[in-house]
Order: structure tokens, then C-alpha cells, then sequence
């Protein structure tokens, strides 16, 4: 979870979309592109409740997944900035929503919500109910909610909780909305046991999409920070 500095003014979100770093408009992003769109993130605010949350207008991308899943590390990373996103000191007691802004200076084409990590049994039981209840709203009701990432240690596998939150959101994944498992930590397992856990995934997910992911080894930055890019940048349909 994060503890960043104060809130500041948002930036404008009604400028021109940035594109990455040497891309064109209507050309084909490639995954270095993405990687450097990524690399733009910057704090934007941090809201206890939705309430406070800002109407950007933008996509807006959120990661989720318990204390323990390596997401402030998976967020750093995609970013390459080292304490954009950090843990508090004690897991689970930060309970606010951290936004992050994407775009070149001055504009903001995406935002990258960064959810508390859930599942700590340190958390006082009605501290718990109160963020899952905050939690499991904003995944319902956030119109500008495009994207949804799951960090899971693959040593563990998905957990009741993980399995609960996929519930709260597969009406809105049936809808539509983008959903990706990524699975941290892998340099931690062998190559048998990285294609065991993603097909275990696989079918926790119901076939969803689901990655391998090093913040140590870099595997699987570029596939994840494309796939981002182009939740945040959909094509138009044809005409």
C-alpha cells in the first residue's frame, strides 16, 4: 500500500491524449512505447473515500490483491520509479485509494488506482468490513473503472478473498470490463511450476487473462505494461 505526500491539483484531463515515447498517432504501439508511457506516472491524490475520489473523465486502471502479493513492487516496476507506490509499515492499516496520473506533464490520458491490499490478520474484524465495503463499491459503481488487476503470489494461488472480489466484479467483466491475474513473484518457482500455477489460474478465472510476473527477473513488464496501454487506448471500431 502507499503513504504518499498530500494531495495536489490533478492535472487537466481534457488535453490531447500523450502518446508514448516515439509513438505516432495511428500507428501500432510497441511494447517499449507502453513501457515508457508507464514510466510518466506521477501521484496525483489519495482519497479515504469515494467520495473524494476525482471525475477525471480517463480510463482508469485498478490493482488489487492481498498485503502479501508484491503489488506496491509489481507497481513500481511497471513505472520504473522506486517509491512511487511503497507498503506501509504495517500491512493492511492503509486504507485510502492512491491515484496515480499518466500522460506526458501537463496531462492525463489514464489513472492507475492503487488499492489497499486486503486479507491482513492484523486489521481490526470491523476495520475489514468497513474497507470491503468501501472496496466492493468502487468496483461496482466507478464509471471510469477500464481495468482491473489482481496481483497473486503463485506459491499461494488465488484465496477465498481473491475468489470473493472476482465474484464482486464478474457482472462488470461480463459487461466488459478488463481483467488480468497477474502472478508475482515468479522467479520464486521453476518453469514447471510457473505453468502449473498459470493454468491453476486459468481455470480459477474461468479461462481469464492471466500472466507471469518478476519485479527481480523483469518477465513480463513489457507483455503487462501493452496490454495496460491498450485497455487505456482501445481501438476504434471499424468504420
Amino acid at each position: 500500500m502507499t503513504s504518499p505526500p498530500g494531495p495536489r491539483a490533478p492535472d487537466s484531463p481534457t488535453a490531447p491524449a500523450a502518446l508514448p515515447n516515439n509513438a505516432t498517432p495511428g500507428a501500432a504501439t510497441t511494447a517499449a512505447q507502453a513501457v515508457g508511457w508507464l514510466h510518466t506516472a506521477r501521484f496525483l491524490t489519495t482519497a479515504p473515500r469515494l467520495e473524494h475520489l476525482p471525475e477525471l473523465g480517463v480510463p482508469e486502471i485498478a490493482f488489487v490483491g492481498r498485503s502479501n502479493a508484491g503489488k506496491s513492487t509489481c507497481i513500481n516496476t511497471l513505472t520504473q520509479q522506486k517509491r512511487l507506490a511503497f507498503a506501509s509499515k504495517t500491512p493492511g492499516r492503509t486504507q485510502a485509494i492512491n491515484l496515480f496520473a499518466l500522460g506526458r506533464q501537463g496531462t492525463t490520458d489514464a489513472v492507475l488506482a492503487d488499492l489497499p491490499g486486503y486479507g491482513y490478520a492484523a486489521v481490526p474484524r470491523a476495520d475489514k468490513i468497513r474497507w470491503q465495503q468501501v472496496m466492493a463499491s468502487y468496483l461496482v459503481t466507478r464509471d471510469t473503472l477500464t481495468g482491473v488487476v489482481m496481483l497473486v503470489d503463485p506459491r499461494h494461488g488465488l484465496t477465498e478473498l481473491d475468489e470473493v472480489l472476482l465474484e464482486v466484479i464478474r457482472p462488470r467483466v461480463e459487461a466488459g470490463l478488463k481483467f488480468l491475474v497477474l502472478l508475482t513473484k515468479a522467479d520464486k518457482l521453476n518453469r514447471s511450476e510457473q505453468n502449473k500455477a498459470l493454468s491453476i489460474a486459468r481455470l480459477q478465472t474461468g479461462g481469464g487473462e492471466t500472466r507471469l510476473f518478476s519485479a527481480l527477473k523483469k518477465q513480463g513488464v513489457e507483455e503487462a505494461s501493452l496490454l495496460l496501454w491498450q485497455w487505456a487506448h482501445p481501438e476504434p471500431p471499424p468504420t
